[in-house]
């Protein structure tokens, strides 16, 4: 469930801001975006597995709280990471 290095590094480098950036709200959007869909395969498969339930609303929870700080700081940007990653707004 959690996501190989070269996988984590991969969604880094495409949605970075620049050379050295591996925090921005872009990018942990990403992560949390390519985990929650990791978790999402994992319930379909082990419905009564409430532990990763639990895990899977806090991340859920975490990528909401920051579409709604990009939301609120940089529309434009809040535009651009949903329609890259086919989120609903």
């Amino acid at each position: 469930m959690a996501i190989d290095k070269a996988t984590r590094a991969q969604i880094i480098q495409d949605n970075r801001q620049h050379d050295n950036d591996s925090g921005s709200p872009e990018v942990q959007i990403a992560l949390l975006t390519a985990e929650i869909r990791d978790l999402t395969e994992h319930m379909k498969v082990h419905k009564k597995d409430y532990h990763s339930r639990r895990g899977l609303l806090n991340k859920v929870s975490r990528r909401t709280t920051l579409l709604k700080y990009l939301n609120r700081t940089a529309h434009d940007r809040y535009i651009a990471i949903t329609q890259k990653l086919e989120l609903r707004r």
